[in-house]
């Protein structure tokens, strides 16, 4: 049995409003030494806000995420750190419009299908 922490990723296009959409999830486990994000954009739905976005930024910003998780150089001097401080970092508190929930734990046998399991309960 593995403990992990998890983390929604949310699109939040009009931050004073606090409106948002689950974009995807970022999964963390210290001694299974794993992380793992997973990012859909659903462009259909952002046309439920009455706003204009940069759908090229967004697309880049959530791209960093799954640089910086995965570790990737072009992710920056932060994909470089240690895993905890990867997800420490992309789970920290931003008034941005790309957000995460508060870390939640969890137990899972197997941590690639929690992944897929957090995505779908939380995603869609």
């Amino acid at each position: 049995m593995f403990l992990y922490e998890y983390a929604v990723i949310r699109l939040v296009p009009l931050v004073e409003r606090e409106e948002f959409i689950n974009v995807g999830i970022i999964i963390f486990s210290k001694k299974e030494k794993f992380i793992r994000a997973k990012i859909v954009l659903p462009e259909e739905r952002l046309k439920s806000f009455k706003c204009e976005l940069d759908l090229d930024q967004v697309k880049a910003n959530l791209r960093a995420f799954e640089l910086i998780s995965s570790g990737a150089k072009e992710g920056g001097p932060i994909a470089c750190e240690e895993l905890p401080e990867r997800f420490r970092w992309l789970t920290a508190v931003r008034s941005s419009i790309i957000q995460t929930s508060r870390p939640h734990p969890g137990k899972t046998n197997d941590l690639e299908k929690e992944v897929e399991r957090l995505f779908v309960e939380y995603v869609g």
